[in-house]
């Protein structure tokens, strides 16, 4: 069982920055591949941000150039530095981490940009 617990969400104004950390359980977390999603009301949860365990990311097109998702494998944390944030940016965000073919949910933290 690995645990997640996100942090760092808040209300913000459009075009500030916030960056959220996930912290997660367990000895093996280098093993993890992590990543970020987000769910607007009424919207499906979509694939924001993903690190691998050997450091690869990949980004959403709506993300790419003003998000950066990186990890601290001593801290068991993954991050997601959050800059330039518009109005559409606002969601709960959630963190993810796959593990053996299973994958793990945090409980989400919310973001809001105000315009």
């Amino acid at each position: 069982q690995v645990q997640l617990v996100e942090s760092g969400g808040g209300l913000v104004q459009a075009g500030g920055s916030l960056r959220l950390s996930c912290a997660a359980s367990g000895s093996i977390f280098r093993l993890y591949a992590m990543a970020w999603y987000r769910q607007a009301p009424g919207k499906q949860r979509d694939l924001v941000a993903g690190i691998s365990s050997g450091g690869s990311t990949n980004y959403a097109d709506s993300v790419q150039g003003r998000f950066i998702i990186s990890r601290d494998n001593d801290k068991n944390t993954v991050y997601l530095q959050m800059n330039s944030l518009k109005p559409e940016d606002t969601a709960v965000y959630y963190c993810a981490a796959d593990v053996s073919l299973i994958r793990y949910w945090g409980k989400g933290t919310l973001v809001t940009v105000s315009s």
